[in-house]
């Protein structure tokens, strides 16, 4: 009979696309992962893991176990939710992906709620891009992930997968206490061109947005720093060497130099939480769900720019 935690490292890699992600992601060490799939191989008596350069590439075989893998964690997800349901209280491990503002701004707070007021639940965060949380929900990596859209670009919840509003984030263009805008109530898009912006690099939701934005506005961006940090990015502009669009959420205090100026309309993005349809049930869930909504009003109420 195979063996289940095999079978989950396998599918771990398969999803994450390396050892040291999949490692990453179980709370294991690497070679950990790796003597999980080694034992597999000698259980299936197949090669699961071939060399490619500095990594590894998933056989044939080893996509069609990885997916048998995924069925069969649905199923053990299910009889989870089943014996949860049962006892009436959330027990067990959940596993929450959350992009990087509401992993400072929002989780902790929710986190601590939950191990005080449910100590038999075992949550678990991991910082992960809206772009790549939902299909990892919809795979079944994560149970639960706190994602976002924004009001030009809506959020794909593909089937299987549900979800629930927990919020509007506001957003502010920042510019140093010395730029033209700094001293404006209020601005419009029209007012945006020829800036030097800085923004997270391609592939975030906040960077595709940004573009969008501004192209819809008739200007063609100048990106021109890119840093994934909201303080990196906060130190950039404190230093005159561009200014940027930033959610309130997570973003702390400005620092000294920095003024945020109110974009007429302003810009929001729709904080959600998702999880698979099968754990709708599970207590684990809905309390988190509801958590997170009871938390978002307290953090939600960022200082309107001054």
């Amino acid at each position: 009979m195979l063996d289940l935690a095999r079978l989950r490292a396998l599918h771990a890699v398969s999803v994450h696309g390396s050892v040291a992600a999949a490692a990453a992601f179980l709370g294991y060490t690497p070679s950990a992962v790796s003597q999980q799939i080694t034992k597999l191989e000698r259980e299936t008596r197949t090669v699961l893991l071939e060399r490619r350069g500095r990594g590894v590439a998933l056989t044939e075989e080893a996509h069609h176990l990885a997916a048998t893998a995924e069925e069969l964690l649905v199923i053990v997800e299910r009889a989870e939710t089943t014996l949860e349901e049962r006892r009436g209280q959330p027990t067990g491990q959940l596993t929450v992906g959350a992009f990087a503002s509401s992993a400072r701004g929002l989780l902790p707070g929710v986190l601590a709620e939950l191990a005080e007021l449910h100590p038999t639940l075992d949550v678990r965060l991991r910082e992960i891009d809206p772009h790549l949380s939902i299909d990892l929900v919809a795979r079944g990596a994560i149970d639960l992930a706190v994602a976002h859209d924004w009001d030009i670009a809506p959020l794909p919840a593909p089937e299987g997968v549900e979800q629930a509003f927990l919020g509007d984030d506001l957003c502010d263009v920042l510019v140093p206490a010395t730029h033209a805008l700094a001293a404006r109530s209020s601005i419009s898009r029209q007012d945006l061109g020829g800036q030097r912006w800085i923004c997270q690099p391609p592939g975030t939701v906040c960077h595709d947005w940004l573009v969008r934005t501004l192209r819809a506005a008739g200007w063609e961006p100048d990106l021109a720093h890119q840093a994934e940090e909201n303080h990196t990015q906060l130190a950039l502009i404190q230093a005159g060497l561009g200014i940027a669009m930033m959610p309130r959420l997570g973003r702390g205090p400005l620092p000294e130099g920095v003024r945020a100026v109110t974009l007429d309309p302003v810009p929001v993005r729709r904080l959600y939480a998702l999880w698979r349809t099968g754990a709708a049930r599970r207590p684990a869930v809905t309390v988190t769900v509801e958590t997170l909504r009871r938390h978002w009003p307290t953090v939600s109420a960022a200082p309107a720019p001054s």
